[in-house]
């Protein structure tokens, strides 16, 4: 287990809080939403945004914040200074892509320095700082000519111009946005017309989905306080993409269920809500992430057995049990989802998809026969790598001879006003 060196900023400084939020990501291997996390208690409510904003909006333009912070300095932060290199990301960040005024955001950076304990540097953070503001149009241009405005590791570029080479670049622009925010409406409730008219009600516009009977987009993403009857399971941020996992698995009142990987339990509460009577077991190996299934669940007033378990070894927690149909919402590369979570394109390695290729094998050659005969498998990713989907399948179907694949695969790339990266394979037990 390794320990995570923790830097207390004390007394508040929102700047030295997001540094070390970017340490840990960067540093340490925390996912952004776990460092987030970590941090929550000291972020005041009027600030949360902003951390979000700065935090997140680093992740997706790293390359570029890195090329300016070498271009300024004669050596690299490194040791226990390097949490000082991040708080000079966050300074430039705020100088180039927020509304904070520029005196403000290099002042509130510079008093960060004293908060993380380093005041040897507050004269080098002042002086870099002003230095970008100086240069900043000649250095952007610099950035620019370099080439480097992909902003992905050159590795996973390679994999997406293999697998799309007329989509590729779009596909990286997309990856490079903010999301959109898309609603789940729980139909027991409402109709999604009649929830659009109480979002309308608190000045809050949205669009439908003319192909998704439950999605709705919001023009501007708001936090799930400000939504109506959130609280009461009215309903859920989705995005549309994942909506269609259980429209395809097609649950049915009075069936045994299994979501496998079920973690945050999004999948397991639509199950639920398009078939109240099925009886559904959600199953994950990751037991803080099973805690989120039983509090959406709790939220949806909605009932499943939730259990702590392995996709690869079924024979420990399924006790023999057949299913009617199996949700498999395989571990994947997330490379569908970057606009979501940019911190993927830095914690990701391309060994890593190797692996995760074989896992996935794993779990879904070992959960098959747990599935009934005329039973539905929905084998799905947040992936766009090939190698972990079109591959993956047709290597399954080519050894398991009771399998077949119903309908042609399904495979959405990141839109700007759609849905994220998903990948879904029909499957039947002949």
């Amino acid at each position: 287990m390794v320990l995570k060196t923790q830097i207390k900023p004390k007394p508040y400084n929102l700047r030295a809080i997001c540094s070390q939020i970017i340490y840990d990501v960067l540093d340490q291997g925390s996912s952004l939403s776990s460092a987030l996390s970590q941090q929550a208690n000291n972020i005041t409510d009027k600030d949360r945004a902003l951390v979000q904003e700065i935090c997140f909006g680093i992740m997706r333009v790293l390359p570029e914040l890195e090329f300016y912070i070498q271009s300024l300095m004669a050596k690299p932060l490194t040791g226990k200074n390097r949490i000082i290199h991040y708080l000079l990301m966050v300074g430039i960040y705020q100088i180039l892509y927020t509304r904070v005024p520029e005196h403000a955001a290099v002042g509130d950076t510079v008093n960060g320095v004293n908060v993380l304990r380093k005041p040897a540097l507050k004269g080098m953070v002042n002086g870099v700082l002003r230095t970008f503001l100086r240069e900043k149009a000649e250095l952007t241009q610099l950035f620019l000519a370099k080439g480097n405005a992909s902003l992905h590791p050159s590795w996973l570029v390679k994999r997406i111009k293999h697998a799309y080479p007329n989509d590729w670049q779009t596909i990286i622009d997309n990856n490079n946005q903010k999301p959109p925010m898309w609603l789940r409406v729980n139909r027991q409730y409402y109709s999604v017309p009649d929830y659009q008219m109480l979002l309308q009600s608190q000045n809050i516009s949205s669009t439908s989905d003319p192909q998704l009977s439950s999605a709705l987009q919001l023009d501007v993403p708001v936090g799930v306080n400000k939504l109506p009857e959130f609280e009461r399971g009215v309903v859920t941020v989705q995005d549309r993409s994942a909506q269609q996992a259980a429209f395809l698995l097609e649950p049915q009142n009075g069936e045994l269920i299994l979501d496998l990987c079920a973690a945050p339990g999004g999948k397991t509460t639509h199950i639920l809500e398009l078939a109240p009577q099925a009886k559904v077991l959600a199953v994950d190996i990751d037991p803080e992430r099973v805690k989120r299934i039983d509090e959406n669940l709790s939220r949806l007033k909605l009932n499943a057995q939730v259990i702590v378990g392995d996709g690869i070894a079924p024979e420990q927690w399924a006790h023999g049990q057949q299913f009617d149909r199996i949700l498999l919402d395989a571990p994947c590369s997330a490379t569908g989802v970057i606009r979501r979570h940019p911190d993927i394109k830095w914690l990701r390695r391309e060994s890593d998809i190797a692996e995760l290729v074989q896992l996935q094998f794993q779990i879904l050659t070992n959960i098959w026969p747990y599935l009934k005969s005329g039973g539905t498998l929905i084998y799905a990713t947040c992936s766009i790598l090939p190698d972990e989907n079109r591959l993956q399948i047709e290597r399954f179907l080519a050894i398991v001879p009771d399998a077949k694949l119903v309908n042609d695969i399904i495979q959405y790339l990141p839109t700007i006003n759609g849905g994220d990266g998903f990948f879904y394979a029909k499957l039947i037990k002949t």
